[in-house]
């Protein structure tokens, strides 16, 4: 399937192309009405990322919002076709402090059936302020400055997207059976340079290239089936950190039988940890 051909939308309206993913329209059964973004589209469909953060946003826009998002969990269950998407994310059990979600995306095909794509569950909760402290320490790393930006010319469109500047486990240069760690870190922002909130942080937890492709040194087919991001930073800490470059970091656990499993770290340019993730993902010989 190939991308949708509005990939430049966002220089007719003058937003950046991921506000423009995350324009939504509230619709009469209490759903949202979104668009599939061509801006961010992978091989197949819009990349991962931009799937949690459009339904992370139906959360943080809903009328009903207690808090600030502290996980979600995304199941990609089928394919993103172009074209309108609807969620619809429902409160479903409100605490003094906490707050539970469910929310499904899907599309309606041409026999008027509605084909549920993806499906989340997010938690948001009122934060107070308490012990805070991080127990795991960011790597040493150059500055984005003195690092190397990489080439995402003739790349999948999402790619575009981003600023990377890798320091180490980059992708294979030569795809020849050889065996690397899965250990990646880089420095990585939106581009153009964007403010950091919430969406854009849970987009950026899907940065990374299948760990199956540096582990092997083949370029496999591969695809998440799952994702959850744990948020460790409230919007203050994010509003501080602004469009400046994240540094990330991720790796593989484990690879059986056409599943792997990936973790991954973003620490704020002060060295403050922001988010967590991790990941189960399918990868065939």
């Amino acid at each position: 399937m190939s991308a949708p051909q509005d990939s430049h939308k966002d220089a007719v309206t003058g937003l950046h192309p991921l506000d423009v993913a995350l324009c939504m329209t509230p619709l009469p059964d209490g759903s949202v009405q979104a668009q599939a973004p061509a801006a961010y589209w992978n091989m197949v469909g819009p990349y991962g990322g931009i799937t949690a953060a459009q339904m992370l946003q139906a959360v943080l826009q809903h009328p009903a919002l207690l808090g600030e998002p502290i996980s979600i969990t995304v199941n990609f269950a089928g394919p993103v076709e172009a074209g309108d998407l609807r969620i619809e994310a429902v409160p479903v059990r409100t605490n003094r402090s906490t707050q539970h979600w469910t929310v499904v995306m899907g599309q309606t095909n041409a026999q008027g059936e509605f084909l549920v794509s993806t499906t989340a569950t997010v938690i948001t909760a009122v934060r107070r302020a308490t012990f805070s402290q991080d127990d795991v320490p960011h790597p040493a790393m150059p500055a984005p400055e003195r690092c190397e930006r990489f080439d995402t010319r003739g790349a999948m469109e999402w790619l575009q997207r981003y600023d990377m500047r890798v320091v180490q486990g980059a992708i294979p240069k030569t795809w020849d059976d050889s065996e690397h760690e899965t250990l990646s870190q880089l420095w990585v922002r939106d581009e153009p340079a964007r403010a950091l909130d919430f969406a854009a942080l849970a987009a950026l937890c899907d940065v990374f290239f299948p760990r199956v492709w540096l582990r092997r040194a083949r370029r496999v087919p591969a695809g998440t089936v799952g994702m959850t991001v744990y948020f460790h930073a409230d919007a203050e800490q994010l509003a501080r950190q602004g469009d400046r470059h994240l540094l990330a970091q991720a790796s593989a656990q484990a690879f059986r039988n056409g599943y792997f499993d990936q973790t991954a770290q973003l620490w704020d340019a002060e060295g403050s940890l922001l988010a967590t993730s991790h990941q189960i993902v399918y990868y065939k010989e």
